[in-house]
């Protein structure tokens, strides 16, 4: 099985001072895909820079010519459909095809609350979401569409000319409850995982492996419910967050163990953070360099 290695970049940096370099760097280093968070702000990084997904993706579309974009993940928490359509066909214009939409149901961070709502439960989240994906795959793939939703609602939104990727641009569902693995199987060219939070600090590498291998058989499950082969769906994991996160980038040689474990058990993409120094994402940037071109050779 093809293993592709791709990388998400934090909007951290200013364009001008290291942020260009970076989405350069990682097209020039090989990536398959170059990524970022779609957030306000996030955990550690609150009080620092933090830049929009959608404005440093299409400088990024500009400023290179074969990497796959996308963000990973954009959720309902201070998105709407309809408007996040619209920009979402300008990105894959500007790119000439290359974006890919990660997209989750969010959670309790800092997007939940900055545009002055409660956070919404569990359930509501689910809910949105569930309302989200479906509206959002019409809009992208319709001329124009209206439809009355709990949550989201659309009146002749106009979508003209539509992605250049088509029937539209590729979906990346985050997911590992039954109710987004639904619409992972239903929606997604693509399923993400980070693995099993309940695991990242005390959770073991092989329980970590036994965990996604059940959220693996769960998709499958879904797919198999509406008559789907989820053997041809990529199958994405966002690394870090994982119990080998502080010792993922330390050599080639422990990339290139769990690269090997984790495509074994069926994951077609592995996606590795661009390091920053003094945070949770700190490595050795030659280090990431020869992961990033030596690795995959490695695994054979």
């Amino acid at each position: 099985m093809n293993l592709r290695l791709s990388t998400v970049i934090l909007p951290v940096r200013p364009w001008h001072k290291g942020g260009r370099d970076q989405w350069v760097q990682a097209e020039g280093l090989g990536f398959h895909a170059a990524y970022t968070y779609d957030h306000l702000s996030w955990r550690t990084f609150r009080d620092g820079p933090w830049f929009g997904a959608v404005p440093t993706l299409t400088a990024a579309a500009a400023a290179t010519e074969r990497l796959r974009l996308g963000t990973l993940v954009t959720s309902p928490n201070f998105r709407h459909p309809v408007t996040l359509a619209k920009e979402l066909i300008s990105l894959d214009d500007i790119s000439g095809g290359r974006i890919t939409l990660g997209i989750g149901a969010g959670g309790n961070g800092f997007d939940a609350t900055a545009l002055g709502q409660e956070s919404w439960s569990p359930r509501e989240r689910a809910d949105r979401f569930a309302e989200f994906v479906p509206l959002l795959d019409r809009l992208l793939t319709e001329g124009a569409v209206s439809q009355s939703g709990t949550f989201y609602s659309a009146e002749e939104a106009r979508n003209v000319p539509g992605c250049v990727q088509r029937p539209r641009l590729p979906f990346a569902v985050a997911a590992t409850g039954p109710r987004g693995l639904k619409l992972a199987a239903r929606h997604g060219q693509a399923w993400v995982t980070t693995g099993d939070p309940k695991l990242f600090e005390d959770g073991t590498p092989e329980q970590s492996l036994e965990a996604m291998r059940s959220q693996l058989g769960r998709l499958e499950k879904a797919c198999a419910e509406i008559g789907r082969e989820a053997g041809p769906m990529e199958k994405v994991l966002l690394t870090g967050f994982t119990p080998e996160r502080n010792t993922l980038l330390e050599s080639v040689d422990a990339f290139v163990d769990f690269a090997g474990r984790h495509r074994a058990l069926g994951f077609t993409e592995l996606v590795i953070h661009a390091p920053i120094p003094d945070s949770d994402f700190a490595a050795d940037e030659a280090v990431f360099e020869k992961i990033a071109t030596e690795a995959l050779a490695q695994l054979g």
